[in-house]
């Protein structure tokens, strides 16, 4: 299983790979400063969004993108670790 994070913060970037690893799910993880994120999600089987640490424009286009591919898309405002831990390891993955 595949997945994209956007937002969040640099220094957890490993982190964040490795609590999805211990899940199963392969982590894409793009901080929202990168450019073009909508063409470099790929394929997917879900987008989780941290809106607290993203630009409204990179938000917009990572949710275009997603609804453009049928990709359901989570928000959460907090980003951390375990917001993270708790969504791919059951809340997100179940719908």
């Amino acid at each position: 299983m595949g997945a994209a994070l956007i937002g969040g913060m640099d220094r957890l970037k490993r982190e964040y790979i490795n609590e999805a690893r211990k899940a199963g799910v392969k982590l894409k993880v793009f901080t929202g400063k990168e450019r073009g994120i909508g063409g470099r999600l790929g394929s997917v089987d879900f987008v989780v969004l941290f809106t607290d640490k993203i630009s409204h424009s990179a938000r917009r286009e990572a949710e275009q993108a997603a609804k453009a591919n049928a990709i359901p898309v989570y928000r959460f405002h907090s980003s951390g670790v375990s917001t993270l831990r708790e969504c791919v390891q059951g809340a997100c993955r179940a719908n």
